[in-house]
């Protein structure tokens, strides 16, 4: 019997991880347009039909590899906050980790902001999702850590403030990836500090009032 050719019997989960890791690899390098379903199998290594039954069409793969890149940024970034340490050494260790991910996986946050970014629609939907964690997580932070009592909007207005900057950085690094991750999560940490660490502290800025 001829063998030649076929794939290899492999886990559900263990083949669905290797489909999406090709399928995260060809977004990146061509966008969602322009990669097709025979270069991510050919990536793959399984036939296109195969890759249909597995994941589906090439609009649910992309919004699979949205969400599991996602899940997987934020859980690098959960288990990165030092939450027993002090306000400043939480936030850092927080963004350390999130600039770590990003250098590790740069393919991973070419498809979450660059191609996710740009497609709409459903992809969209599944950004506005992935922010919306890292806000929660962001606000639950500052109202932990600061001594004058934040409100809810007021902890999340902050933390959208924080994540945007976060993002706009992160995508500023793709065309400079010659930067150390710890220098461009320093320079982060050094323009929001200088105004979240007195918040912490219950310093409020107030503007002049004009007659």
């Amino acid at each position: 019997m001829r063998t030649e050719g076929r794939a290899k019997r492999l886990p559900r989960a263990v083949r669905e991880r290797q489909i999406m890791d090709a399928a995260v690899d060809v977004f990146s390098r061509l966008g969602f347009h322009s990669a097709s379903m025979d270069e991510i199998s050919e990536v793959a290594g399984i036939s296109k039909p195969m890759l249909y039954a597995y994941l589906g069409s090439k609009e649910e793969l992309f919004a699979t590899c949205i969400r599991r890149e996602a899940t997987r940024m934020m859980e690098a970034i959960a288990t990165g906050v030092e939450p027993d340490q002090e306000p400043d050494v939480q936030l850092w260790s927080g963004l350390r980790a999130f600039f770590g991910f990003v250098g590790e996986n740069r393919a991973s946050w070419q498809v979450l902001h660059r191609q996710a970014s740009t497609q709409g629609g459903p992809f969209a939907i599944e950004l506005t999702d992935m922010r919306g964690r890292a806000v929660s997580l962001v606000a639950a932070l500052l109202t932990q850590s600061t001594k004058a009592p934040a409100t809810k909007l007021e902890a999340e207005s902050l933390a959208a403030a924080l994540v945007g900057a976060g993002e706009s950085l992160a995508d500023w690094w793709l065309d400079h990836p010659e930067e150390p991750a710890g220098v461009v999560a320093a320079r982060l940490m050094n323009l929001v500090w200088m105004g979240f660490g007195d918040l912490v502290d219950g310093n409020v800025w107030h503007p002049p009032s004009r007659r």
